[in-house]
């Protein structure tokens, strides 16, 4: 495991519910991050991994068969490529990458090795959208879909700069393939709003939401892509918390997501909504239920189905 924080810890507990799967090492550069994995995944399988401060060192480990890759996501292309390159099979967070070129050349390298990448978008798994899915297969259901219109409201930043930290941070390690700056411990925090190490909170939750919006019309990727953002809350962010994006498709059809991040708080299971417009219903499906509504039913839905485990189950699945 690469990469210990937040995330990564959420991912490698749903990786020890699986029995088959034994964590044998991890590594992070941020060393409270690395003494919980170490002291999580010793209780889970009642063996201690080997702790590593350097990710080549772990993938040089000849005991270990696949890597999870929970890092900032500057470092994720070229940690894939190395993965591939010791003949690691690797699990790596969304996104995959910052370009249209990195992406193809990680395409390139997994078709060029004998190992399997697979991606953090567990919606693709979820039984509420493969559920959802099976509707949408059927044009009979909503028609011809020409609209999906997506918003994802919340507020998870405060006001005020992180100026310490609750342990040691090998800061140039950290930074890998970024720019080097002065260390700061906001960046390292809330490095998803700096465009050196992330592609914002648009792409950042963006990326779950756009394929999901795949997935359930069986497209490929938009035609042409157009957006408008607000300024960041904080000056010293520069990527946007307030984004419009929209997107037309081959299929004949236009994605509208709305993003805002600077909006109240919100529940998870309340946080977001994705409604697809079709001719003859229409389909909502948030985090945890979903509804479809016919024309003319005075907002009665057909069909209503909630999540029994919730959305955090989702991930399980996945991996």
């Amino acid at each position: 495991m690469i990469g210990t924080g937040g995330r990564g810890a959420f991912v490698m507990a749903a990786f020890g519910r699986n029995r088959t799967v034994r964590v044998v090492a991890v590594c992070d550069v941020y060393e409270p991050n690395l003494e919980r994995a170490v002291s999580d995944a010793s209780a889970n399988s009642q063996r201690k991994p080997h702790a590593y401060r350097r990710y080549a060192d772990l993938l040089n480990d000849k005991g270990v068969d696949a890597v999870l890759i929970a890092t900032p996501e500057h470092w994720h292309h070229r940690m894939v490529l190395d993965a591939l390159a010791s003949g690691k099979d690797v699990y790596i967070e969304k996104p995959l990458c910052h370009t249209p070129e990195q992406g193809a050349e990680l395409v390139a390298a997994e078709r060029a090795s004998k190992q399997i990448v697979q991606c953090g978008m567990q919606r693709r798994s979820y039984d509420l959208f493969l559920d959802a899915k099976k509707i949408t297969n059927d044009p009979a259901n909503l028609g011809k879909v020409r609209m999906v219109r997506s918003w994802w409201l919340n507020n998870y930043l405060g006001t005020e700069r992180i100026t310490k930290l609750d342990g040691k941070l090998d800061w140039d390690q950290w930074q890998g393939p970024a720019p080097r700056r002065p260390f700061d411990p906001d960046r390292f925090r809330n490095w998803r709003f700096y465009s050196d190490y992330a592609g914002g909170i648009v792409a950042d939750q963006g990326a779950h939401v756009f394929d999901g919006i795949h997935m359930l019309m069986g497209s490929g990727p938009p035609l042409t892509v157009n957006a408008s953002a607000g300024k960041p809350h904080r000056p010293e962010f520069d990527t946007p918390e307030s984004v419009t994006v929209a997107a037309r498709y081959a299929e004949d059809y236009i994605a509208v997501f709305t993003i805002n991040y600077a909006a109240m708080k919100y529940k998870p299971q309340n946080d977001q909504l994705n409604q697809f417009d079709g001719d003859n219903a229409r389909l909502d499906i948030g985090r945890e239920s979903m509804s479809v509504y016919p024309q003319g039913s005075d907002d009665q839905p057909s069909i209503t189905r909630k999540s029994e485990r919730g959305f955090s189950y989702a991930t399980g699945l996945h991996v």
